[in-house]
Order: structure tokens, then C-alpha cells, then sequence
């Protein structure tokens, strides 16, 4: 399937993109075109919009462009919801939503400037989520396992912990 969003991606259009691709459409084709072009790319090339001006998958009732595609689809991964958190305060205004939002932004402004185009910005990108992925998993098994990985060692606590990823 072919998505379409706004030219020039920061945050939310980088993210999309890895959301999608990783948990709703394996083989998604991305464009990046003018804003004022959106709608008529969509029709044209029969794409789903996203993270446009009035698109359904759009920011809406405070929520960024990665919520609400988490929303619509249904998606219910913890880890995910966790890493959603960043990406909304990276991408909003509501910098308190989680202290890795500002990081992320400063991130996503360096590999957009240091990428050819934005399909290489999205490329890039990618692992910065797959990183925070993990990081947010890493978060979630922390909190399960609190009293158990109290009594590890460093070595015991990365081997946990890469394997506990892996589920």
C-alpha cells in the first residue's frame, strides 16, 4: 500500500513511517510531497494519507499523527504505547509527556539535516525507534521484574534483559 505525507519529515514523520512498516503494513511505499498536494497524491495514487492538515491520520484531540495510527489500528503493544509517549512529547507541545521527547527532537533534526532526501531521514530513523522500541520494552520488564533483578549482577541483568526483549 502507498502512504502519503508532508514533505521535509521531522518527528511524526519519521516515526509513522516506522510504525507502520514494523506493525500494520510490511510493505508500505512512502511519498513525501508538499502539503498543499496531500489530497490530490491520496487520490492519484490511491495512498493513505497521514500527518497532514485534516487527514484522519492526523494530530486530533491532542494527540500526534503516531497516537493516533496506534489508535485506529488498534494497537495495543505496552512497549509501543511507552514509545508513544516520546513521540508525542517530541512532537507537541507537551514536553512533560516523557524527558526523552526533547532528545528525540534534537535527534530527528540532525538525521533529517545529515539525509539526502526523506525517504533516507526515514531509513535512518529507523533505528532510533527500534532503539527506543527496545528501550521502552526494557522499561516495562524493569517494572515487572523490579524485586528479581534487584539481586543480579551487570552481566546476569544484560542477559535478562536482551532475552526478555526477545519475548
Amino acid at each position: 500500500m502507498k502512504w502519503v505525507t508532508r514533505e521535509f519529515v521531522h518527528v511524526d514523520r519519521t516515526a509513522c513511517p516506522w510504525l507502520i512498516k514494523k506493525f500494520i503494513d510490511p510493505e508500505a511505499e512512502f511519498l513525501f510531497v508538499p502539503a498543499e498536494k496531500i489530497a490530490e497524491v491520496a487520490e492519484k495514487e490511491k495512498a493513505i494519507p497521514f500527518d497532514a492538515p485534516g487527514v484522519k491520520l492526523g494530530h486530533r484531540n491532542g494527540k500526534c499523527s503516531f497516537e493516533t495510527i496506534i489508535e485506529e489500528y488498534h494497537l495495543k503493544d505496552p512497549a509501543l504505547l511507552e514509545l508513544a509517549k516520546i513521540v508525542h512529547a517530541a512532537d507537541t507541545r507537551d514536553k512533560g509527556a516523557a524527558p526523552e521527547g526533547a532528545g528525540l527532537s534534537a535527534v530527528m533534526v540532525g538525521v533529517r539535516l545529515n539525509s539526502k532526501d526523506d525517504w533516507e531521514a526515514v531509513e535512518k530513523a529507523g533505528l532510533v525507534y527500534d532503539a527506543l522500541y527496545s528501550f521502552a520494552k526494557l522499561k516495562i520488564i524493569r517494572e515487572k521484574h523490579r524485586d528479581e533483578v534487584e539481586k543480579m549482577s551487570r552481566k546476569q541483568l544484560y542477559e535478562f534483559f536482551k532475552s526478555k526483549i526477545k519475548e
